[in-house]
């Protein structure tokens, strides 16, 4: 009986050493990578990153535990924690008019979940190459991003006196900023003052205040507002 004991007391320091050091490996790993984010001012950084990881491997961890008390299947936990990292991830993702931001700090969560599943299934060496593409692909992407060609979307409300007759001097500053015109409207209300909307692509190093300053100098214009 004594032996027995043993057994099972030299078996569970093994498997809290194991569990320590999976652990010990998510944080230096889910750390690379959440460094990187924080370097860039992002609004998932260290902190959350190794927290994440550190939650998969621990969910990892439950679901073979409990595959070995009860015989569940192990893959019911971790299945459902890709599912609930979509809300945490959701937290990161702010609208901007029609740009989107974080949507690579959510992807980053994501990833980080997965690598902290792996190191929780003892996967190691995956979750290791996995980190390792992660952040490369992290901190060098807006490299090859930056020599591409980029475009933003500037939506304006131009209220103005009898806006029809100044569609004519909007396309000319429009023409001599370089921007492109992708929608043009006048909105008539009969409760208050007609305006225009007007939806811009423009590129990354147009001055867009300098656009804004040309529209407001046409004499008819009375407000531009940016939506």
């Amino acid at each position: 009986m004594i032996e027995i004991l043993g057994e099972i007391e030299q078996m569970l320091a093994i498997q809290e050493i194991e569990t320590f050091l999976k652990l010990v490996l998510i944080v230096i790993l889910s750390g690379i990578v959440g460094y990187e984010r924080e370097s860039w001012n992002k609004p998932a950084g260290f902190r959350t990153h190794v927290l994440v990881g550190i939650s998969a491997v621990l969910v990892m961890i439950c679901g073979e535990y409990l595959s070995q008390k009860s015989g569940a299947d192990p893959t019911r936990i971790p299945a459902q924690l890709l599912s609930g990292i979509g809300f945490l991830g959701a937290g990161t993702i702010l609208r901007d008019g029609f740009n989107v931001k974080g949507l690579t700090t959510a992807a980053g969560l994501l990833a980080i979940t997965c690598i902290g599943l792996f190191v929780g299934a003892g996967y190691y060496l995956g979750a290791i190459i996995a980190t390792a593409v992660v952040y490369v692909v992290l901190s060098y992407s807006h490299k090859l991003s930056s020599k591409l060609e980029h475009t933003d979307i500037l939506d304006l409300n131009i209220s103005a006196n009898n806006p029809k007759e100044i569609i004519k001097e909007l396309n000319e500053i429009f023409k001599l900023s370089n921007v492109e015109i992708v929608r043009l409207k006048v909105i008539e209300n009969e409760d208050r003052e007609d305006y225009i909307r007007v939806i811009l692509k423009y590129k990354e190093n147009t001055d867009k205040n300098e656009i804004l300053s040309k529209i407001i100098e046409i004499d008819r214009v009375k407000e531009v507002v940016e939506g």
